[in-house]
């Protein structure tokens, strides 16, 4: 926890507060009028390219570049945003602080006492490039990290969404693994099966799912 949270058990109490979280069509409303990239994640962006709804969702992700995060600091000004300090820890974000590059979630609600809205997490890029947090080596162009619905709602890809996954999957992770597997197609296959390599290694479990030839 950062200095201006030691002490103060409210703030430790933060990440116990109920989520509600806002639907991909209000997520897009309150990033309507971003001037950078981002990418609704996380489970809504499996089951947006499944094309059906399989399972609950306690929570919504936002993944964007860390470079805009003071843009998106300044477009939800009216928004209570908190830090999650490595380990983990909430804590306030002020509108004027710049973020180190140690913090990687942030989680958004309208006022203190709303519930939990959505997440933001913070990836990393070089120009037009996107690099992951994960391993520097797993890189995409930004323009290709992802696609929008008949709505213009933006997602991200399922297969860098599915190699965030494959690190220590949990019950959920695998349910949006089975759904999408079928519908990956062998570019994105391809894709996600060296990026695990890359990151993981050779006996991530996910490997040995994959057709043969790619994994």
């Amino acid at each position: 926890m950062g200095d201006r949270a030691n002490g103060d058990p409210s703030m430790t109490r933060e990440q116990d507060r109920p989520w509600q979280p806002l639907s991909p069509q209000e997520m897009a409303d309150a990033l309507g009028d971003a001037g950078f990239p981002w990418w609704i994640a996380g489970g809504y962006a499996i089951e947006a390219f499944v094309g059906r709804t399989f399972r609950p969702h306690g929570d919504i992700d936002v993944l964007m570049l860390r470079r805009d995060r003071m843009a998106v600091r300044m477009l939800l000004k009216d928004w209570d945003c908190w830090a999650a300090d490595p380990p983990g820890t909430l804590r306030p974000w002020l509108a004027d602080e710049m973020l180190s590059a140690s913090v990687d979630h942030i989680w958004c609600r309208r006022n203190f006492s709303d519930p939990w809205r959505f997440q933001l997490m913070f990836d990393e890029a070089d120009g037009g490039t996107w690099h992951s947090r994960r391993s520097a080596s797993v890189r995409r162009p930004i323009a290709d990290m992802g696609w929008r619905d008949a709505a213009g709602i933006p997602f991200l890809a399922p297969e860098i969404q599915l190699f965030y996954k494959a690190k220590s999957p949990r019950p959920k992770d695998e349910q949006d693994f089975s759904a999408a597997l079928p519908l990956l197609g062998e570019r994105r296959t391809e894709w996600l099966a060296a990026a695990i390599r890359a990151a993981y290694g050779v006996e991530n479990p996910w490997l040995d799912r994959l057709p043969p030839a790619m994994a």
